[in-house]
């Protein structure tokens, strides 16, 4: 989930779905609630951590701070310098995830079609939306904090693409890798708040209208791969030379653009059929294999997830 979360267009909340433990990751984050103040306030540890099953968050989330920490300046180089590989890679992940996302409808009638449909809509949308400028502000840095990690958990939206066109996801990724605490700090206050708000948003949904929810999950997930699309250029804002700059107007070289350039925008299109090719293709193929073996891992120890 940690290295899923840190590349843009890819869901942590899609490991968890098809790993098996999403709606018990719901309903553990959720359980930070009043009861859990009380118990904690009366020193009463024992039963805080089986109320909000610490022994299962614990280990994911090392896990996931873990990956985050470790592998935000891999992945930073990786969609810096081999952006077409790294996102077919994660291209073929989300293909596979479509069906085992959609698969957890028990039927699929018309609300769960729907659903679906809009869905797909929401995401497609999504991704044509013009990215904004970085703002390292403690409020929006907050504010981009409890939006990322609500979409985050939800499974095919990209809390890190949600970044992005934030305009602080470089950012972010930046002050992960260096310790800024200055961002950090507000960031991990709006996470905190998003995920346990949000968390009871989705429980109670999940409860009463759970095909109608999936089917919109699976929407979102189909969508995302217009995000994710590895073939496309990137606009950046650039000066009257057509000069690619910085937010101050600075121009920047070839190996600074990919940090520091402002995006306004992608153009996708078909990769031409060639030699060049056949990598990205495989690297699809892997990624959706893995992401297939993944769900059978957790299929095979249910009640270990």
């Amino acid at each position: 989930m940690g290295a899923a979360n840190v590349i843009p267009g890819v869901s942590g909340g899609t490991i968890a779905f098809i790993t098996g433990i999403y709606e018990k990751l719901i309903n553990s984050i959720k359980a930070f609630d009043l009861t859990a103040l009380k118990l904690l306030a009366k020193f009463k540890f024992k039963a805080l951590f089986e109320h909000i099953n610490f022994w299962f968050l614990l280990p994911l989330f090392l896990g996931i701070g873990a990956s985050i920490f470790s592998l935000a300046k891999l992945l930073e180089f990786l969609f810096c310098n081999y952006e077409v590989l790294t996102m077919a890679f994660f291209f073929g992940l989300i293909l596979a995830s479509v069906y085992l996302v959609g698969k957890q409808v028990n039927k699929w009638n018309a609300t769960a079609i729907i659903m679906l449909l809009l869905g797909l809509a929401i995401a497609i949308g999504v991704s044509f939306l013009k990215p904004a400028s970085a703002n390292d502000g403690f409020l929006w840095v907050f504010i981009c904090g409890v939006v990322a990690i609500s979409s985050m958990i939800l499974p095919g939206l990209s809390g890190s693409y949600v970044l992005l066109l934030m305009g602080n996801y470089l950012l972010v990724m930046s002050a992960v890798s260096s310790i800024n605490i200055k961002v950090l700090i507000p960031l991990a206050l709006g996470c905190g708040v998003g995920l346990i708000a949000f968390s009871w948003i989705l429980s109670y949904i999940f409860k009463k209208f759970k095909d109608g929810t999936i089917g919109l999950l699976t929407g979102f997930v189909l969508g995302s791969l217009a995000i994710i699309w590895p073939w496309k250029n990137t606009n950046y804002v650039s000066n009257a030379n057509n000069e690619i700059v910085d937010k101050n107007g600075e121009v920047l070289s070839t190996s600074e653009v990919c940090l520091d350039g402002i995006v306004l925008g992608y153009e996708r299109y078909l990769p031409t059929i060639n030699a060049e090719i056949l990598f990205p293709i495989v690297l699809i193929i892997i990624g959706a294999i893995a992401v297939i073996a993944i769900d059978k891992f957790g299929a095979a120890k249910p009640k270990k997830s």
